[in-house]
């Protein structure tokens, strides 16, 4: 089942921070000696800072190998959920977690700021979060002031909260489960590390992660088929609608069901005992990169399937200076609107496009 979040209520009222260096390069952590706690004037702009990163982010949660008792991170949670009054010393031991973990030469040292969040709504009723935060740059910004009747102008560095570089958001939701946790990491490179080091955290696999996956599967497996000629060999002049069309029929299957069998999925679209095995060892591919299996069946999220629609489509990219675009509902088109073929006059390869009216000025 979906878990429904909303902040309007949400605010944050106390605050541990932290400088986070990079061991190997003998830089020290700093951490707060005392907690801070934040003016109900600032609650609302700095709680809008916050947690502004973390709406319509998919679920993770905690996971270790043997027990959760053992795993750090939902110790020190399950901690200060229970007493926050502890979010000092339990504060601390995350910044020191982080910092024991930053041992990769490409992981940057930066600001740490780990605030205890009230009143965030979970399905309807009200709950805690604790909201981690690492911001790895500063920027400069420019202050006016008044001074002795007039005005000056003042340069300071400090954090864009529109560039905050990783976020963590652990909801007091499902705690037997290993929480609730949303996560980012905007830098992309170093995610591992954040994801599985750090947090060592595995993604919830409801309704809409399992549509997403399996769509994204689906889809991908159709363009490498299509790209693959019926005696096994790569067919490289496969035109690229042609794989945006397989796309779309992949699709088809979660368009018309509600709900997902792989059995049956096998069985209707697949078909062949060649294409399952495929299937399955692309599956397996991904399972072992999540780190997790994912299940057989599922309720499947139109809105995901929506989702997936509008990431299929292409571009034709030539080598003179002409770009096509193929957006998803190309595949609707009742009869073929695109033909190419070989100019030999000319020597070179064309594409022929019909359409009924020329709409880029409308």
């Amino acid at each position: 089942m979906s878990v429904k979040i909303r902040f309007t209520s949400a605010a944050a009222t106390r605050l541990v921070l932290a400088k986070v260096g990079h061991p190997q390069r003998d830089e020290p952590l700093q951490t707060s000696k005392q907690v801070f706690q934040v003016p109900e004037d600032d609650r609302p702009a700095l709680t809008s800072i916050f947690l502004k990163a973390f709406k319509s982010l998919s679920g993770y949660r905690f996971n270790h190998h043997s027990s959760l008792d053992q795993h750090e991170m939902n110790s020190c949670a399950k901690a200060i959920f229970e007493s926050p009054e502890g979010l000092l010393e339990k504060g601390c031991d995350i910044a020191k977690r982080l910092y024991t973990k930053s041992n990769h030469p490409n992981i940057k040292s930066g600001d740490l700021c780990i605030s205890f969040i009230e009143d965030v709504e979970v399905n309807g009723e009200l709950t805690q979060a604790i909201c981690i935060l690492k911001s790895e740059s500063v920027v400069p910004f420019l202050s006016i002031s008044t001074r002795d009747g007039d005005l000056q102008l003042h340069t300071e560095e400090g954090i864009n909260p529109e560039k905050i570089d990783k976020g963590c958001l652990i909801i007091n939701h499902h705690p037997h489960k290993g929480y609730h946790v949303l996560t980012f990491d905007r830098s992309g490179s170093d995610s591992r590390f954040w994801v599985r080091d750090f947090l060592g955290v595995v993604p919830v696999t409801d309704s809409p992660f399992l549509t997403n996956k399996f769509t994204d599967m689906a889809v991908a497996f159709a363009k490498q088929e299509e790209k693959v000629k019926k005696e096994g060999g790569p067919q490289d002049d496969t035109p690229p609608w042609e794989t945006c069309n397989a796309a779309n029929e992949a699709l088809a299957y979660f368009e018309e069901k509600e709900q997902f069998s792989l059995q049956e999925y096998e069985e209707q679209v697949l078909r062949t005992p060649e294409a399952v095995a495929k299937f399955a060892e692309h599956r397996s591919k991904v399972e072992e990169e999540q780190g997790q299996r994912f299940d057989d069946s599922f309720e499947i999220s139109k809105k995901d399937v929506n989702k997936a629609k509008k990431r299929i489509g292409t571009v034709v990219k030539l080598d003179t200076g002409i770009e096509i675009h193929v957006k998803p509902s190309f595949a609707s088109q009742p009869e073929p609107v695109l033909e190419r073929g070989y100019d030999e006059a000319k020597g070179m390869k064309f594409i022929k496009v019909f359409f009924n009216e020329d709409i880029s000025n409308g």
